[in-house]
């Protein structure tokens, strides 16, 4: 997991603003991991996108049952003969769109919620109690409960997932913004205007963007595990692929020992976005840090 370490922001102005994001980037690309992690995130994008151009949806069934990796199925074929790489690269597609839709719309929630909470203090003891009461709570169990009594769907996954996204967003992006509503400019912006819609957006949001670039790609990193975990329950979109869902049909063919690369090929993918995303937060952080600033 990335460093939760931030930075003490300083008086945001079109030129330090723009010096201090082409030294991150200097320094980002400097970080080869990072760079690579870049690349890979990138690429799982592209495929995702051109799914239909590099393989044929996974038809409902095969003559080849089981065949290990070979020069006409190179993942081989599952339980019902269907090509393995067909189903992880349509499953690439559910997969994104899960970790955008997902990270998305805890990261808007989240910052918001942050945000008020920072600049309006009297809801700020109230939305503290809330973020560590939500936080408190099992996840897992809570997440399998919703998803069945709502009932297996792309947009299930999607909302469950958010749901129990949004508290880390906002306890993360809250202690930058409390330190930011503290600064002298912001003291100075409310002499200005009595709006407090002005004073959000124009100096605490721009301030606390870094740690939201940060707290998007760890949440997405983190949507897809639990995507993939409610969809191996059996919990996923049973008409749609997913890594989870190819997991889970290997799991109920009982051929997750036999058949190695049914379960090595999605577990690969998975780890792959995982990882990237975790090591691009890591590096991005790095990049941001005074020391690289400095040079």
């Amino acid at each position: 997991m990335p460093s939760s370490e931030t930075l003490a922001p300083s008086e945001p102005t079109a030129t330090g603003s723009e010096r201090a994001s082409a030294h991150t980037w200097r320094a980002f690309r400097r970080d080869p991991l990072g760079m690579i992690s870049l690349g890979l995130l990138i690429l799982l994008v592209i495929v995702a996108l051109a799914a239909p151009l590099i393989a044929p949806y996974p038809a409902s069934y095969g003559p080849d049952v089981l065949r290990p990796p070979s020069s006409d199925h190179w993942f081989g074929t599952d339980a019902l003969g269907r090509d393995v790489f067909s189903e992880v690269i349509w499953g690439t597609q559910q997969s994104v769109l899960v970790a955008v839709a997902a990270s998305l719309i805890a990261i808007v929630f989240g910052t918001i919620i942050a945000v008020l909470g920072a600049y309006f203090r009297k809801l700020d003891s109230v939305i503290s109690v809330i973020v560590d009461m939500t936080l408190s709570l099992p996840v897992l169990p809570l997440m399998i409960l919703i998803a069945a009594l709502v009932g297996p769907s792309t947009s299930t996954i999607i909302f469950v997932v958010a749901a129990f996204s949004w508290p880390e967003v906002t306890r993360l992006v809250r202690s930058q913004a409390l330190t930011v509503v503290g600064l002298p400019y912001v003291d100075a912006s409310r002499l200005m205007t009595t709006s407090p819609v002005w004073i959000i957006t124009k100096h605490i949001l721009p301030a606390v963007t870094p740690v939201v670039v940060v707290s998007v790609v760890v949440t997405a990193s983190r949507a897809v595990l639990s995507a993939a975990g409610l969809a191996f329950l059996g919990l996923g979109d049973p008409t749609t692929w997913s890594w989870g869902r190819i997991l889970y049909e290997a799991q109920q063919a009982g051929a997750m020992v036999s058949a190695w690369w049914l379960t090595l090929f999605p577990s690969i993918a998975i780890l792959i976005l995982v990882l990237s995303a975790t090591l691009l937060s890591i590096a991005y952080n790095d990049a941001r840090n005074p020391r690289h600033l400095a040079r």
